[in-house]
């Protein structure tokens, strides 16, 4: 069978590295894709990006199924486009992906069902804003209601901060449409860990643990970026608190949307905040699987994963059952000169190594430029060591990294650093 990825980051790299492992897939394709995924002779990358032009692609290829990876196309209605067409396709509807694509529908719908999340207010006026900002003081988070790429959340320490973000998105309209309105949320303080389920309308089926790193540099320090590496599993996800979770947040959520008439089905991301007494709450919903979080997740998964995604699509992922390596996989993000503010692109990138049992390196923001791999975003490359222990795994990764260069590269030498406190 033929598939296909949508998307172009290292989540859709890994999405169809995995895929492209099953004996019964004879090639994945990926739109657009990245240079990596145009150096593997199991993927080919195709051009096209339009919603209906890629339907027509499906169709006449007879693409088995779709996978989709990024939120755009997602929050654009690219599943009810394709499965109005009779096509197979695995991601939720636009009407589903506004638990993503808008930040009040998401805390609106929690408020409504009960699901622990911080206490929050919805502006689009910026007097009002900046009014309710003094009333509740610092810290305190201010995120763009839309789509903003991971860049329309500010985490404000200071209430000069808090105004400063306000007016960037309200007054300046820097994001644009999706800095219209903002959702001004109580600050949450513990440890962030990912959550990622696969739902086929009615079962829920978990994902191995992660855990992102969402600071620029070492020790979470500087700006909030997309994502600078991950690790799986997640120390933090004790099976108390994964039991505490699924009944508490995923299951009332795949069942509230049941209720408001809107059938979920795709991956499902919970971002949670986990405080000092264990108790989660829900920071935010992505619609699809997390980026750096994919790239070890799936590193780590075993079996057929094209049957996982049938299943899925058919609806009965309650048979389904998922086998993990049982060894940690860790992931380190290499960001291109000036991410995340102004990445540079067309720098050369040198010396990848081949993949190995222990190490794999997914492309993001590279591309292929007269048979020479150039940077081509802000993140790059996502190196993934594989090892018995944290340690091990980041020795793994960071022996790779030290293989490859580009001008400008920058990444965190901690990642995973939370897990090893924990051990001690």
């Amino acid at each position: 069978m033929k598939l296909l990825v949508v998307g172009s980051g290292g989540r859709e790299h890994a999405l169809a590295w995995k895929l492209a492992q099953s004996p019964r897939v004879q090639l994945v394709y990926v739109a657009p894709g990245n240079g990596g995924t145009a150096q593997d002779e199991r993927l080919r990358n195709i051009d096209i990006t339009d919603l209906d032009a890629l339907a027509d692609f499906a169709e006449k290829e007879q693409i088995a199924m779709t996978v989709v990876g990024p939120e755009a196309p997602l929050a654009a209605g690219i599943v009810n486009v394709f499965r109005r067409r009779g096509l197979k396709v695995f991601g939720p509807t636009k009407e589903a992906a506004q638990l993503e694509s808008s930040k009040d529908f998401a805390k609106a719908f929690m408020k409504r069902h009960g699901i622990p999340t911080a206490a929050y207010e919805t502006f689009s006026d910026a007097a009002a804003a900046h009014a309710y900002i003094d009333r509740q003081g610092a810290p305190i988070v201010i995120k763009a209601d839309g789509l903003a790429a991971g860049k329309g959340v500010v985490v404000a320490a200071t209430l000069d901060e808090a105004h400063a973000a306000v007016d960037m998105m309200l007054a300046d309209n820097k994001l644009g449409d999706a800095g219209a309105r903002v959702v001004i949320e109580e600050f949450l303080a513990g440890e962030e860990a990912s959550f990622i389920v696969m739902v086929d309308g009615k079962h829920v089926l978990p994902l191995a643990s992660s855990q992102d790193h969402k600071r620029l540099l070492d020790g979470d320090q500087g700006p909030n970026t997309g994502g600078m590496g991950a690790y799986s599993p997640a120390p933090i996800v004790t099976p108390q608190l994964h039991a505490r979770v699924m009944r508490e947040i995923i299951l009332p959520t795949v069942r509230g949307m049941e209720k408001d008439g809107i059938r979920y089905t795709g991956f499902l991301y919970a971002g949670l905040m986990i405080d000092a007494e264990g108790n989660p709450k829900t920071l935010e919903f992505n619609c699809r699987m997390g980026d750096p979080e994919t790239q070890p997740i799936m590193a780590r998964l075993k079996g057929d994963f094209s049957k996982v995604i049938e299943s899925a699509i058919a609806g009965t992922l309650d048979t389904v059952e998922l086998t993990w390596d049982r060894r940690t996989a860790l992931g380190v993000v290499l960001a291109a000169h000036h991410y995340p503010d102004a990445p540079r692109k067309g720098d050369r990138i040198n010396g990848i190594p081949a993949e190995t049992d222990t190490a794999v390196t997914f492309h993001a923001g590279t591309s292929l430029v007269d048979g020479k791999l150039v940077t081509a975003g802000g993140r790059v490359l996502c190196v993934v060591g594989l090892s018995d222990s944290v340690r091990g795994a980041q020795s793994a990764a960071y022996e790779a990294i030290n293989q490859i260069s580009f001008d400008g590269m920058q990444y965190r030498r901690d990642i995973g650093y939370r897990a090893l406190s924990r051990k001690h």
